[in-house]
């Protein structure tokens, strides 16, 4: 039996950077089957076509703030099987944290990251799959912000350095490979990491994710 590609919508409003996004994701074995240049036009395209997952530029027509952050809310209440990743040039954190708090099949990438294509395609694979994907850069800035009542304040730096690797959607395996320590160390680290920031201890992969999310409510 051969397995069915990964549908994709692609939104981005510079044509040179969605055709080459298009022809990236089509030489790693996608299926584009929309794109657009403004929110509106994403929408239309995902209501008519049903994608597995839309690739959404934050800042689009006409204004250039939060359109294809506003498309993709739309698209997530209207079809919450549908997986969103979020690009943006910049962080900016506020805008996307009630989509990253959704927890299932949602991603935040910035534009430099495609330049990393194994990491952008590897990306795309796991929202495809149902997987959250936050961006190391992102990660990175939220550690080492200092709030005055920062929910990671308590996290040790090994415990930092497991967080980082969890929002980028690696599997237990995966960290315990990249960190050289064992995955039943691994797992203490997530348990202590749960704990400390009050979440729940669960399987489930977008809770993983939410450790790094939660502790934006107190920026």
């Amino acid at each position: 039996m051969v397995e069915r590609k990964a549908r994709i919508a692609l939104a981005e409003d510079d044509v040179l950077l969605r055709a080459g996004l298009a022809s990236l994701l089509e030489r790693s074995g996608f299926e584009i089957v929309a794109q657009a240049g403004d929110g509106e036009e994403l929408i239309a395209a995902v209501r008519e076509h049903r994608p597995d997952v839309a690739i959404v530029d934050i800042r689009m027509p006409p204004a250039y703030e939060t359109e294809g952050l506003d498309a993709a809310q739309v698209i997530r209440q209207e079809f919450p099987e549908i997986g969103i990743l979020l690009l943006s040039a910049h962080v900016e954190v506020d805008q996307a944290t009630e989509l990253l708090a959704a927890g299932q099949r949602v991603g935040y990438l910035l534009k430099s990251r495609v330049t990393e294509v194994r990491e952008f395609i590897e990306t795309v694979e796991r929202i495809a799959q149902g997987g959250s994907v936050v961006d190391p850069g992102l990660v990175q800035e939220l550690l080492t912000a200092r709030h005055k009542d920062d929910p990671l304040e308590g996290l040790t730096e090994r415990e930092r350095e497991v967080l980082t690797l969890m929002a980028e959607g690696r599997s237990n395996a995966g960290i315990a490979n990249r960190l050289w320590i064992t995955e039943g160390t691994v797992e203490k680290h997530v348990r202590s990491i749960l704990a400390r920031m009050q979440l729940p201890e669960t399987e489930d992969d977008h809770r993983r994710v939410l450790a790094v999310i939660t502790f934006l409510d107190n920026r």
